[in-house]
Order: structure tokens, then sequence, then C-alpha cells
């Protein structure tokens, strides 16, 4: 959503800064405008500025379900007429459910009269939707809780769900606490709405419902949505959100290109756009954005420079940077797009580096901080170090200046003069169809005068090559003039040679581009040269010219080598532009993720192909148990969930599927099977979606969170279409688990740490067993009562003396202090666990012993006892009673 002040009315007459424009659509390419006038500046200002803080308030996009509740409420409050009945049925599938659950709750007791909006609450809302989904799943979690057949839950027992079941175990306990019974009682305060049971300090199944549903108990703590990430890392330290062709509204070959893409695309956070720039015509020479060599038409780059200075930090602050590929082969047209640049972006285009940051071997990048609100460009760049005989252009029959242009179609090279009669053929060639495309003339530049070193592998004129249609029109570029070279400083374009080479040279200013193709076959070749290469420099990939429907390639192949610019076709929402929008949405829509620690580190290196736990890294499990869906469609139709981890090689898990429901939409249980991931390597560059579908496959909606956010526990997950905008109604409820990850072997030892209390009972288990093999164990039972005493006090007192001094340091310190006071802990214990297992077992056999010397015993004294019991049974024979006795 776009909103702008317009200087005229359609009329003519002036009415600057009093038009404010709302754009809106549910994908970037297919927008709608909506004008208004306002009577003064300051009035459209002020609506201008406050519309769009809540169009694209981040909370919102993300909030609870209660709140999407809510929104629906007010949306059908808008449409309130004597017939509300009629669009509350068109919300859900189900029309006779829909009837039957208003005539329950006293809402409409006469069709023909409808619904009186003042008995139309939020109450009597909330009480609509209870009838219309009786939810069974939410009342067994309620007496699996302990409710047991009651209706409400102690504070004591909900207390020990928000802790127990509730809390994310990965959180340091000192900086994240559990809940205090103030607070639990506080949230009891908020959802139950009973007030004798809340004097009790009870809560009730509807109360609990609609903590379920609130703010509190989000799946993505709310805080993380927020800028977490330090923002003062040198910008190759981060992910930055990137576009390929971002002109473009359709395919690659046809289609419209459109300036609104550029506002649109920038309005959700992407920080590298793209500008394929060329030369215009004679007549107001003028150069122009648009496609080589394809029937898409042609946008001025004037007017593309002013949008972008328009949007550039509406969304982000962060810096932008412009990718131009420079085709433009007239030096007076370059002078006027750095004019353009210059004049129209004004102190926000970044000119001269920072006198921190000289551009010198060795010397790191700047930070996305230290370049708030700046505007970067990436051109190539003229060098002035020495000179070349071989920039002189080649001519041939009176042709001249004449610069390297391809064709992505047929890779055919051809010298020609751009006369006025050229253009005019050129145009009609365009307009003629394909086969006259696939014969168009292009220039071929051979050098230019001082050219940088990395140019010098370039063919001579006279070898005429065919491009690599993987790459399309990006290998053709021109070189630059001195106008737009000096707008280029801490991204400056070099071919790549090798990661050799790179190292040699040590420009961390200098990043090279790779197209997909080559990008997958570096990944392949060398995955650890590549990461160590992004500690560095910037690289930027970008998809195959073959992709001509604008498809995408998965941009998750490339973060995991450590890739900044991963660029994507935007107007093209399939799959991988999903997963990047998703991930992207976090460290408040900045367009910047810092990447993990170790992919920065220069001291250590990462295999991103590893299956194996990365040092220093807590590798995690994570389950998910899909329960029961809300309003997913308002069709009667089956539906399915399908959830995928997204991360390295290792972690990429696809597909878990649920079973189909049988044609029910509204609210489907499902609650059968866990989903598990066993061990995700590295957490925090992993993601998980889950996508609802109906049953012949088309979409319904989905939601994409980073492993490392995820709560556990019971959640709502509010679904989001395509384009990551909530749809409000439609929700799953959810059981996750996510935790550190632990090898099988040490399961036993970490169950014992997390869960001391059934560990407990397993050992007294045990003393019972060791107590069944002699009468008198008394001695053992004490000796092992006391030895688990002592064990836990030096466990206990060790912890707590680690806390404490971990608490005085630092607080950024603080976590992973405590991480290793924790690793050591475990470690402590499973080893005294271990040593007192083995010293139970020793006497165990020790009794085992005893108790075989007991029996042997027993076995020699048999045959006295035999003739003993003869004896007796004879002299007694006589006795009739006293034998009968003596049988008993």
């Amino acid at each position: 959503m776009l909103l702008t002040c317009c200087m005229f009315s359609p009329g003519g007459v002036a009415v600057e800064g009093k038009l404010v424009t709302v754009v809106h659509g549910n994908d970037l390419v297919n927008v709608s405008f909506l004008n208004f006038q306002a009577m003064q500046e300051d009035t459209a200002k002020v609506w201008t500025e406050e519309l769009f803080k809540l169009a694209t308030n981040i909370l919102s996009q993300n909030a609870s379900r209660n709140t999407f509740l809510l929104k629906c409420l007010e949306q059908s409050c808008l449409h309130l007429s004597l017939r509300l009945s009629l669009s509350i049925l068109k919300m859900f599938s189900d029309k006779k459910r829909v009837e039957t659950a208003l005539e329950h709750c006293g809402l409409v007791t006469n069709k023909a009269e409808g619904i009186k909006p003042d008995d139309f609450t939020c109450d009597m809302f909330q009480s609509f939707l209870h009838s219309l989904c009786l939810r069974p799943e939410i009342e067994r979690i309620f007496v699996e809780l302990g409710s047991k057949g009651k209706p409400f839950l102690s504070l004591d027992q909900l207390t020990d769900f928000i802790n127990r079941r509730q809390r994310d175990s990965r959180l340091n306990e000192v900086l994240y606490p559990p809940l205090k019974r103030e607070q639990i009682r506080q949230l009891m305060e908020k959802y139950q709405s009973n007030a004798s049971q809340l004097e009790r300090d009870q809560i009730s199944l509807m109360g609990f419902s609609r903590y379920l549903g609130g703010e509190e108990n989000t799946i993505v703590p709310p805080e993380r949505l927020d800028i977490i990430d330090d923002m003062n890392q040198p910008l190759s330290h981060y992910f930055i959100n990137s576009s390929h062709n971002t002109y473009l509204t359709v395919g690659q070959l046809t289609g419209l290109s459109s300036v609104e893409m550029y506002r649109q695309v920038l309005l959700t956070g992407c920080r590298c756009i793209e500008l394929d720039c060329w030369k215009g015509r004679p007549q107001d020479e003028e150069p122009y954005i648009t496609h080589g060599f394809t029937m898409t038409t042609e946008i001025p780059f004037k007017e593309v420079i002013e949008a972008i200075a328009e949007s550039a930090f509406k969304t982000s602050p962060y810096p932008l940077i412009l990718s131009f590929e420079n085709h433009v082969d007239s030096a007076k047209q370059q002078a006027k797009m750095a004019e353009y640049c210059r004049s129209i972006f004004g102190d926000a285009l970044l000119i001269d580096p920072l006198e921190k940051y000289p551009l010198i071997p060795a010397q790191p990048l700047p930070s996305p901080q230290e370049l708030l609100g700046k505007i970067l460009i990436k051109n190539k760049k003229k060098h002035h170090h020495r000179a070349s005989t071989r920039g002189s252009l080649r001519r041939r029959t009176g042709e001249t200046d004449s610069l390297e242009q391809a064709s992505p179609l047929n890779g055919i090279h051809c010298l020609h003069t751009h006369t006025g009669a050229c253009w005019g053929m050129e145009r009609e060639r365009r307009m003629d169809g394909w086969t006259d495309i696939g014969n168009m003339f292009t220039c071929v530049l051979v050098g230019g005068e001082g050219e940088s070193d990395e140019e010098e592998e370039e063919e001579p004129v006279a070898e005429l090559k065919k491009p690599n249609s993987d790459e399309g029109t990006a290998s053709s570029e021109v070189n630059a003039t001195e106008e737009m070279s000096t707008l280029v400083n801490y991204i400056e374009p070099v071919k790549f040679k090798s990661f050799e080479v790179a190292n040699k040279r040590n420009k961390y200013f200098e990043m090279s581009s790779f197209v997909e193709t080559k990008g997958m076959d570096t990944l392949k070749s060398a995955p650890i040269e590549f990461v160590e290469y992004n500690k560095k420099q910037l690289s930027r990939i970008y998809p195959k010219g073959t992709r001509v429907d604008s498809s995408n390639y998965m941009p998750q192949l490339f973060w995991n080598v450590g890739c900044q610019m991963v660029a994507l076709n935007f107007q093209t929402l399939d799959l991988p532009m999903q997963l990047n929008m998703g991930v992207f949405e976090y460290n408040g829509h900045s367009g910047y993720l810092l990447k993990p620690e170790f992919m920065r580190r220069t001291d250590k290196h990462f295999d991103p192909f590893t299956e194996n736990i990365v040092d220093g890294i807590v590798a995690n499990t994570v389950k998910i148990r899909v329960i029961s869906g809300q309003f997913l469609t308002d069709k009667k139709v089956g539906v399915y969930v399908e959830v995928d981890m997204f991360g390295l090689p290792a972690d990429t898990k696809r597909k878990y599927r649920t079973r189909t429901s049988n044609g029910n939409s509204l609210d489907p249980v499902w609650d059968d099977e866990t989903f598990v991931f066993n061990k995700v390597v590295l957490p925090t560059l992993a993601s998980l979606r889950i996508a609802v579908f109906e049953e012949n496959g088309k979409f319904l909606g989905h939601r994409i969170c980073p492993v490392s956010t995820i709560r556990p526990g019971y959640h709502y997950i509010s679904l989001k279409n395509e384009m990551n905008q909530p749809l409000m109604l439609p929700s799953l409820l959810v059981y996750t688990e996510a935790q550190d990850y632990v090898p099988n072997e040490h399961q036993e030892y970490a169950e014992a740490l997390t869960n001391p209390m059934k560990h407990y009972s397993l050992l007294v288990q045990r003393d019972r067993q060791l107590a069944s093999l002699m009468e008198d164990n008394s001695e053992v039972r004490t000796r092992a009562q006391t030895e688990k005493k002592d064990l836990q006090k030096i466990l206990d007192r060790k912890r707590q003396n680690s806390i404490i001094e971990a608490k005085s340091r630092d607080r950024d310190k603080a976590e992973s202090e405590q991480n290793e006071i924790n690793r050591k802990h475990i470690s402590d214990s499973v080893t005294l666990i271990r040593r007192l297992d083995e010293a139970q077992l020793r006497r165990q056999e020790k009794l085992v012993v005893g108790q075989r010397e007991v029996l042997r015993h027993i076995e020699e004294e048999k045959p006295l006892v035999r003739h003993t019991h003869t004896h007796t049974h004879t002299h007694t024979h006589t006795h009739t009673h006293t034998h009968t006795h003596i049988h008993r």
C-alpha cells in the first residue's frame, strides 16, 4: 500500500500537496488506485502519514488470532444493514451451521428482520463463533491439563502449563525467567470474564480458549519482529533483500515495464533493486529502462529515479543499493544519468567514501547503521591507473562510437551505427515479432581506455563470441564514463575469476555477480571457499536468462553459503518468493538480516553440506502436530496441511502432510500425527513453512517462521497469502516442541536434568528392586539416598555460583556464558549420574551374589528338610485331625 501527495487535479487546477493516492492490491503487479483531495495540505500530510503507518505496521500484520477476529467483527459492522445476516453467511463455508449458530445465540429470530446492530457486540460475536465451532480439541487439552471434569483450571495448574508446556526451554533463564504467580494472575484477569471464578483463582474453558488466541501466546514472540540484529557489522555480514529486473510486471520477453514496480518493491523492504539502462533516441536522448532485445516496454530513466527517491526509505531506513546494468553507450547520456542521480537523490546519494572506511585493501565495509539513509550505486567503474591501446574501437564500413551489446535470444554480434534510421529499424523490429528480434544487430565493445584489470580477459572484437544464454544481457554492459564512475564507491562490480584472485586483491569493496547456474557450480565445487569469500565481500546472485516466465530459484541454496544479494523476480509470487517474503519480514522489515556468527567470523570455517553438529552451534529438535483448522476457506471442500523445513541440505525436509479433511474447511480436526525434525543442524538459518491447500491442490494460505523464533506449546497460526499479507480469519491450532538437540545415547541423562522428579522416581524404583533381593537393605538405601542428596547439593551449588558469576558480567555476554554453564552442568551431571549408577550397579551385583549364596545354602539343606518332613508325616498318620492340620 502506497500513499503519496500529487501536484495537480485532473482538471489541471493546482492542488499541490492536497491529493492523497492510496495504492492497494494482493500482489505487486495488480494494484488499484484511490485518489482523495483534502482541503488543506496539512490535512493531506497527516492522513498520508497515519494511513501509511497503519498499513505497514508489522505488529498489526502479525497480530494475535483474537485481534484478527475483532477486525472481522469491525469489518462486518461496516456493512451493517437490516440484512447483516447475509454478509455473515458469506464469510463461512457451511451456511446451515451459520444459521443454526446465529439462532442459538439469539441473533436471528426472524430471517426477514436480520440482525439488530446493537445486538452484535464483541461478546456476542465470540459466543456466535463458539456456537459455530464447538472446538472439542480444546476441551481435550483442558481436561489433559488437570480439569478432570471440573469447569475450570486453578491458578497453580495454569502457571504450571504456561511455564512448563508453553515456555521455550532454549531461552536463558536469567534473561527470560519463568512467569511468576502474579503475572499469571494478571493473565487470568484479562481473559476470565466470570468474576466469581476469578475470585477463586480459576479460569474457565472459555477464558482458557481466549488465552490461547491472545497476544501473549502468538507462535512468534512480538519482539522478534522488531529490529533485534546488531546493525553495526560490515555490510558483507548481512543477507540483503534483493530484486532482479525490478521494472518488469510479467515475463522476461513480453509485457509492461512499470515505474510503479519500483515503489511497490521498495515498500516490501527490498534494499537492492536493478535498473537496466539503455541509450535514448536521438530526438530527446533520454536514457530509458527496459529488458534489452525483448518486446517489453520502455520507461524513462528519470521517472524511475524520481520514484526511487520518493519511496527509498519509507519502509526501511537502511542503505539502498541501486544495481545498474548499464548499456548506455553515450557519454552524454551517461552524464545525464549521473546528473539525475545527484540532483534527485541529493544528500541521500553517497558519492565520497566515509572517512573511517577508505577504499583500500583489507578495509572492511561500513555497517548499515553507518550508511543509514544512504543510496549506493553499483556500476562499472573507470580507472585511471594505466592506459591501454586496446581501448580503441574497431571500425567497419564507416561505423563509429559503438559499444558492446548482446542478445540473449540468439547471441549474434554485428557492428552498426546508432543513426536515426537504425533506431527506426530497431523499433520496427520490436513491433514485427519474434523472427525479426532474432536478427537484431548488436554492438561489440573491445575494452575501454583505462579499463580495470578485471576486464582484461575480454576477447577482441574480431572474435565474434556467443554470450551465455543464462547470463542474458548482464554480460554486455558498457564501460562507465567519468561522471558515472564518481558515483561508485563501496559496491564496485568486477568480473569474478577465482577465490584465490579475490583473496590476493583483498579489496572488500569489490563485488561480483553470479548467474544462478554459475553460482550453483561454484557452490558445489568450493562451498567452504564461497562462505569465506562472502565474509568479506559482497556477492549477487540473479536468475538465469532462460527463466523467461520470471520464475525463481530457491534463495535458501545461496543463503547457505552466505551470499548477501540473492536477487529474485518480485512480480512472481512462487514458493521461492514466498520464502523470501517470509524470511525478510523479520528484523523490523529492514531488508537486512544478520548472518549466523560462524558465517562472519574469519577464525571459523563452515561447510554448508555438513550433517554433523557445528562447533559452537546448538542444534535443535523441532516437532509439530497440526491439531485443527478454523475458517480455512468459504467453500465446502476438503483441505490438508503441508509442513516443510528449509535450511541447510541436511536440515531441508519436504513434505510432511496431513490427511485430507472430509469436505470440512470450517473447523477440520486432525490431531493424529506429530511431524518430527529430529536434528536441525543450523536453526538460525532454517525456516518452517506450514501451508494449507484445498483437496485439488489449490493454495489457501501459509505461514513461514524461522526455527529460532518458534515458541513451543499450543498456539494459533494465523495464515497469510502469497504476498505475506494476513488473511485474518483462516488459522491453524498446532502443538509445537522446540528444544536443544540431544543425541540418543545421552537422552536419558538429558531427561534426568530436564525432568528431575521423573528421574528421581526411577531411582526410587531401582531401590525397591534392590530391596526385593534381600530383606535387610536399610544400609544400602541410606547410602543411596545420602549420595543422591550430596550429588544434588553439589550440582545446585555449582550451578548457582556459575549463574551468579554470569549475572555480574556484561549483559551481551550473559547468554553465551549461560549456555556454557548449562553445557558444563549437563556434562558434569551426566558424569556424576553415570558414576552413581555404576556404584549402585556394583552394589546390586554384590546383593545378587549374596542372594545366590543364600539360595545355594538353601539347596544344600533341602535333603535334611525332606527327611524331617517324611518322619513327621509317618508319626502323625494315625491322627487324622493333626495330619490335616499339618498339610494345610
